[in-house]
């Protein structure tokens, strides 16, 4: 048992993490999987990792019911928990290899929870239609067309490769820079004319209570941000760390961690800024 633990507890908190969006309730769900394994019969664990995957699978539909109600009463925007990835800070749950970008786990929001499993069996994990057949009861002709439906959902063209975000540092730094030398139009320059950026505080901490939308009101409101940070408690430093498998920006106070910033970059300007200010969800990242 502590083989099998030891072996597979990466890939299934990284599969709970993606079908939830928290990390709590992946631990929470990994933890009770092998608790429920002591119960369980040698013979069923022939291919163990599929019969894992289908006990995490199973256990987190029941979870994305309840959590549609309780994400209807959140305060404000709801986004998932960001998690550590760098190597020297790196949170040793996480199978990196079968992890997608930030914002494809913010769209995945967006689809049912059949549809949201679907997606991360596939376009995360690598499972063939076959596995994920067995593992979620479906034929392979409805999992391929519910694929279909939930990249259309997102956005997605069903051609289109899904991975996780290139190496981005350079452009992250000169964007810090620009901030900080408070020039507009330079951060604007990096900006899409439709780019959101999204605050999570979850009612305990300030956050923008709906999206903010257009590259000037983006450009205006990090500008601003950035003239608040020295005025707070002690002053805030900005620093880089790869986060979720990406570089992010971390925001410290001498009290530590109080929000971190993630970014969907692509033709070499950032569409969708997302913040957590949530402390509930930097945890992991406080440790």
């Amino acid at each position: 048992m502590h083989e099998l633990y030891r072996q597979y507890k990466g890939l299934l908190f990284t599969l709970a993490y993606q079908l939830t969006g928290s990390t709590a309730d992946a631990e929470d769900v990994v933890q009770d999987v092998f608790l429920k394994l002591h119960d369980i019969k040698q013979e069923r664990l022939v291919e163990p990792k599929a019969y894992l995957c289908k006990m995490v699978t199973n256990r987190c539909l029941d979870l994305l019911k309840s959590a549609r109600k309780k994400r209807e009463h959140y305060f404000g925007q709801w986004l998932p928990e960001p998690i550590p990835t760098s190597i020297d800070e790196a949170f040793e749950s996480v199978a990196q290899d079968e992890l997608l970008s930030y914002a494809i786990i913010v769209l995945l929001e967006r689809l049912s929870p059949i549809e949201r499993t679907v997606f991360v069996l596939r376009e995360a994990l690598s499972l063939e239609y076959a596995v994920i057949s067995e593992l979620i009861d479906k034929s392979e002709e409805n999992c391929r067309k519910i694929i279909s439906r939930s990249r259309g959902k997102l956005g997605i063209d069903i051609k289109e490769p899904i991975n996780a975000q290139n190496d981005n540092e350079e452009w992250v730094r000169q964007f810090l820079v620009a901030l900080e030398q408070g020039h507009i139009d330079n951060v604007v320059s990096m900006l899409s004319e439709d780019v959101t950026l999204v605050s999570d505080g979850g009612g305990k901490a300030p956050a923008a209570l709906y999206p903010i939308e257009s590259s000037h009101q983006v450009a205006r409101l990090l500008l601003g941000l950035i003239r608040k940070a020295p005025n707070y408690a002690g002053g805030v430093n900005i620093e880089l760390s790869n986060i979720n498998g990406q570089i992010g920006l971390v925001m410290r106070s001498k009290k530590g961690i109080i929000g971190v910033m993630l970014m969907y970059i692509k033709s070499n300007v950032a569409h969708n800024l997302y913040f957590v200010w949530n402390p509930d969800k930097l945890r992991l990242l406080s440790k």
